[in-house]
């Protein structure tokens, strides 16, 4: 009895604590992430000073070495794959630091502290493998209806083993207090596991809900698992916030946490959005785990976003995803099988639904030809929402190129922006998307955060993915591609909305924009892809 006690009043401990934590100033500075900051700072320093001294003593004889090495620097730049623009930035930042910026690059270039990820990542794509095999009547009847999304889904196959499925629901919501109830009434579902992989998750009414009962399903004896993103730690969760959640019976880890030790590992984010309940049901979108989400707390003005749940053979990538990040560090790895294969076999759909990745550590730009491939193949239009607007050539052209030849092209971006320079350089692409016939729109009521693509009321992408390079470059992110699913007129009804409550953009706008946000923007646009 005292035992049941003590659990309980160590349960609760682990509720308030994770509850009720907040970060001051002071907090900050004798913390965890107060050392890490100031361990960093010194490591830059301490370059700083080694490289100031030795440059006085010996600055004859490190001129030519130094000339050498940027050299070598510039011609391993120039035969990288990299994209024209990114190349651009980086040699301006050579131009204007030779030295430092070369090393940066170069630190850049051999990933370091990725090596061990990337291999890890790979063997488990690996193994992987034999888990889903490519659903051969699901590709023919996908063909049957539209040639060009069967040859995307051989090429996702082929580059990351990502198969079609059929008779997979979709429900689409169009804001995040729409999807919130929804989601909450799933996880009260679950009899066998809950993963969730998340970018953000911050104290609040939304994840106080949420947090709530996973405590009470992990009593239950559901295996419930949460991963975030470790960047978190600087914003709105503790170091320890992992053990806090151990506590309640939830197994928590943070992807990349901060560490007291320069490394490139910082860049490459899990950008994702996963909640996967029993391998019956996945959550997939922009929405993350805190308030202004849900339109709880007002940051910039109403918060719109989207998200699609899954119920049928398609949730099976999901867990994938999910158990691949969690496994990347660990010793022994899970049987991933035991998690697979679990859905619904009785569900009837229309349509057809590829869940796919995108990972940092490939040079495919995944997300980035699956959102060309839908311009391409357009013939009516193509609607988009996305928060940032940062764009390489490849995907600029392929804009400018479907509305040029007739495809009405819409985009939405927010109308008050979360970042204020980010946004000036979402603006100085407006210009030459204009001229050739995007039509450009800023959604008046506040921020939209969606990552949306719809197409011809047949095809759509909802998923995490902004046009921006972060985005199609440096983080992990997941989406789904979705042909001839229910949904679709509920996503272009969506768009709609998005369109009548926005204000278009036209050329005397941009005449008329603050001088100051204009050369902002072009002044970012020589380092727009390393933003």
């Amino acid at each position: 009895m005292k035992k049941d006690k003590k659990k309980k009043h160590s349960e609760h401990k682990g509720l308030r604590m994770a509850k009720n934590w907040k970060k001051g100033f002071f907090t900050v500075l004798f913390s965890r992430l107060g050392f890490v900051v100031l361990m960093l700072l010194v490591q830059v320093l301490i370059l700083l000073i080694i490289w100031g001294f030795f440059g006085q003593i010996m600055k004859q004889y490190i001129i030519g070495g130094q000339a050498a090495f940027e050299l070598v620097v510039l011609l391993i730049l120039f035969n990288s794959p990299m994209d024209s623009t990114a190349k651009l930035s980086w040699m301006l930042i050579i131009a204007l630091m030779p030295f430092f910026g070369s090393v940066f690059y170069l630190w850049t270039h051999i990933e370091m502290g990725h090596r061990t990820i990337k291999q890890r990542l790979n063997q488990l794509t690996e193994s992987s493998k034999k888990n889903l095999k490519q659903q051969t009547e699901a590709l023919k009847h996908l063909g049957e209806q539209s040639e060009s999304s069967a040859a995307l889904s051989r090429y996702l196959y082929k580059i990351a083993d990502c198969t079609v499925y059929e008779n997979t629901s979709v429900e689409y919501f169009s804001l995040g207090e729409i999807k919130f109830p929804k989601m909450l009434e799933e996880i009260e579902k679950a009899e066998k596991f809950i993963f969730l992989e998340y970018f953000i998750i911050e104290e609040g009414y939304m994840w106080g809900n949420v947090l709530e009962l996973l405590a009470k399903k992990a009593k239950c004896g559901v295996d419930v698992r949460v991963m975030y993103d470790g960047t978190c730690e600087f914003t709105t969760l503790p170091y320890y916030y992992p053990k806090r959640l151990e506590v309640l019976g939830i197994k928590c880890k943070m992807w990349e946490p901060i560490k007291p030790v320069i490394t490139s590992t910082y860049n490459y984010r899990d950008h994702r959005k996963i909640l996967v309940i029993d391998g019956k049901t996945a959550f997939c979108g922009g929405i993350n785990l805190a308030d202004e989400y849900i339109n709880r707390v007002k940051r910039f003005g109403h918060w719109k976003d989207t998200a699609i749940m899954l119920k049928g053979a398609a949730v099976d990538p999901f867990t994938l995803m999910f158990l691949q990040m969690w496994n990347v560090n660990r010793s022994k790895m899970d049987d991933f099988s035991k998690y697979l294969g679990l859905y619904d076999r009785n569900i009837r759909a229309n349509g057809f639904v590829i869940p796919y990745p995108e990972s940092p550590l490939n040079d495919h730009k995944l997300a980035e030809r699956v959102y060309i491939n839908i311009l391409y193949s357009a013939n009516k239009y193509v609607y988009i929402t996305t928060p940032y607007l940062i764009l390489d050539d490849e995907i600029k052209g392929a804009l400018r190129f479907a509305a040029e030849r007739g495809v009405d092209v819409r985009i939405v971006v927010p109308g008050i922006p979360d970042k204020k320079a980010v946004w000036a350089l979402s603006k100085s692409y407006y210009k030459p998307l204009i001229k050739a016939g995007v039509k450009i729109y800023e959604y008046t009521p506040g921020f939209i955060h969606s990552k949306v693509f719809v197409s011809d009321d047949t095809k759509a992408v909802v998923g995490t993915i902004n046009l921006d390079y972060r985005s199609l470059y440096h983080h992990f992110e997941c989406a789904a591609y979705l042909y001839g699913v229910d949904c679709i007129p509920d996503i272009k009804k969506d768009m709609r909305y998005c369109f009548d409550n926005s204000k278009r953009i036209r050329l005397e706008d941009i005449k008329k924009e603050k001088a100051d946000i204009k050369i902002l923007g072009k002044v970012l646009k020589f380092i727009a892809p390393l933003l």
